[in-house]
């Protein structure tokens, strides 16, 4: 078996971790979890971590509130332009200053969805149906689309705006070239408008934000965040119980039982809006990792019923996850709007219907391949790979499985370098489309950025591209339906689970978890 695995901070220097923390002073959070932002640049990047970090320092026009609700944040409302139904018009808050004193205006916010949607940003796929942004006046943004897009709001809670003098003057106009590892000044350094302000950082080691104290908005109770990846489960729990840190993400599920018994903890769990899944390189050519070498195994709709057909999802949830999964039979949460209970029915365990289809495909003895998994950015996603496993050894599939941090093994998927793979999508849009852009529609330009499965049918990303542009409900929602159930019938992707996530904390901080796994710590406080 090959592995590849490293961990940011182990027992071993647990002793050096707790001499430089020591005690903290009662407003300041340190924080903890499974592995760090992977850039600071706001839009080289779309995933859940760094935009945790990210949403501290920077800020969008719209956010969510604990129930996933859209709520105003920079923007104080949008609407449609009167006689216009195609452009959105975002009237912003007066008086936001970014963190170096700096005025933000509608240039600015035009200036970032621009950046936004640049060849490099790895958000651009969001704003694939805009035509144009300007600013109106120094406090109104109208966004032009190709058609009437009722929901295109939704596109914007990880949209974070920048300062446009700012990003000249350090020569980040460009979005960072994570592909070909090129590097900017954002990459560590920021300048937001939120109610953190970047104080230092040193990447996989530590992070401190301190209280923006001009914030324009409620001001924080947190004072400083102090945040510490902690790669190895038991170390970051002992750090919690030690009092070494107040607050914990990624809590390992063999620990949540007893933390709910710990006093001085308090636990909160609650289902992310994230689907865990396998993808396959769906192209006829041979696959890299396998000795199957005529021809690629996973391009058979018959292999991929019987890889369906070997998962054993309530046993994932049993055992590997105690319990804390929802199993699922579609790669998308019930917090979106597209999901149905008959959408999300999965496969019992058929193991003898799955031998008997991949003898039918032309592998009576199975054949080999390497699974890709990280092993720091999902809920125990090694163990849940290492179950696969076997899982599929079981009918005569020989799988090597390579883990790795998720900051080396998202780069193979970006650039399309695996055969198998472990992946999380979470939808912050709350809307299929999401799904569906990335995952499904051809790569190209504006769509199927994280689409790593070389699957491609033009007939499929015109209907992609046509929810864009519906105005009927009804008809939208029906073509959203289509399309999952070409993505079910025809097992393009393996659904696993939706993830259940708990955050943990000392019992002074007050705290509510959110279905995005991403917490706000402006609305964090202490009990006195």
């Amino acid at each position: 078996m090959s592995k590849y695995h490293t961990s940011r901070l182990t027992s071993a220097a647990f002793l050096a971790f707790s001499l430089t923390f020591g005690v903290a002073n009662a407003e300041t959070l340190r924080w903890t979890r499974a592995s760090d932002a992977l850039t600071l640049d706001p839009q080289a990047q779309n995933d859940g971590v760094t935009g945790t970090l990210l949403s501290q320092i920077y800020e969008t026009l719209v956010w969510r509130d604990a129930k996933g609700k859209l709520i105003p944040r920079l923007a104080t409302d949008w609407k449609l332009k009167d006689g216009d139904p195609t452009t959105w018009v975002f009237t912003l808050h007066k008086g936001v200053k970014f963190h170096d004193g700096a005025d933000l205006t509608a240039e600015d916010v035009v200036f970032s969805l621009n950046r936004a949607r640049s060849e490099k940003s790895k958000l651009r796929q969001l704003h694939a149906d805009v035509v144009d942004v300007k600013a109106a006046d120094d406090y109104t943004v109208e966004i032009k689309l190709r058609a009437s897009n009722l929901i295109y709001p939704n596109n914007l809670t990880g949209a974070y705006i920048l300062d446009k003098g700012w990003a000249e003057k350090n020569n980040v106009v460009d979005v960072q070239d994570i592909g070909a590892g090129k590097d900017n000044f954002a990459v560590r350094n920021a300048n937001g408008s939120g109610p953190f302000v970047l104080k230092s950082r040193e990447v996989d080691v530590k992070t401190v934000l301190d209280a923006n104290p001009n914030y324009w908005g409620d001001k924080p109770n947190v004072t400083q965040i102090v945040y510490t990846p902690i790669s190895d489960a038991a170390t970051r729990v002992a750090a919690l119980l030690s009092g070494e840190v107040d607050f914990v993400q990624d809590v390992p599920v063999q620990d949540i039982e007893k933390l709910k018994k710990t006093s001085g903890v308090k636990l909160q769990t609650g289902a992310e809006n994230r689907s865990i899944f396998l993808g396959y390189r769906l192209d006829a050519a041979p696959l890299a990792s396998s000795d199957a070498k005529d021809k690629n195994p996973l391009s058979d709709l018959r292999v991929r019923q019987a890889f369906d057909l070997a998962i054993d999802r309530d046993a994932l949830k049993a055992v590997v996850l105690r319990g804390n999964s929802l199993p699922a039979g579609v790669i998308v949460p019930p917090f979106v709007r597209g999901w149905t209970s008959e959408l999300d029915s999965y496969s019992k365990p058929d193991l003898a219907k799955a031998k008997a289809l991949l003898t039918e495909a032309g592998y009576p003895n199975g054949f080999t391949i390497t699974l890709d998994a990280p092993n720091n950015r999902y809920v125990n996603d090694e163990a849940i790979a290492q179950a696969v496993v076997g899982f599929l050894g079981r009918v005569g599939v020989k799988v090597t499985l390579a883990t790795r941090p998720f900051a080396q093994h998202s780069p193979l998927l970006a650039d399309r370098k695996s055969d198998f793979f472990l992946y999380g999508w979470g939808v912050p849009t709350f809307d299929s489309a999401y799904n569906f852009n990335d995952l499904l529609h051809t790569r190209g330009e504006k769509y199927g950025i994280w689409n790593a499965t070389y699957f491609s049918d033009p007939a499929i990303d015109k209907k992609i591209e046509s929810l864009g542009a519906e105005l009927d409900v009804d008809k939208r929602d029906a073509t959203v339906a289509e399309l999952w159930k070409y993505v079910k019938d025809q097992h393009l992707y393996l659904p696993l689970h939706n993830q259940v996530v708990a955050w943990a904390a000392r019992d002074n901080v007050n705290f509510e978890i959110q279905p995005d796994n991403s917490p706000k710590f402006v609305r964090f406080n202490f009990t006195k």
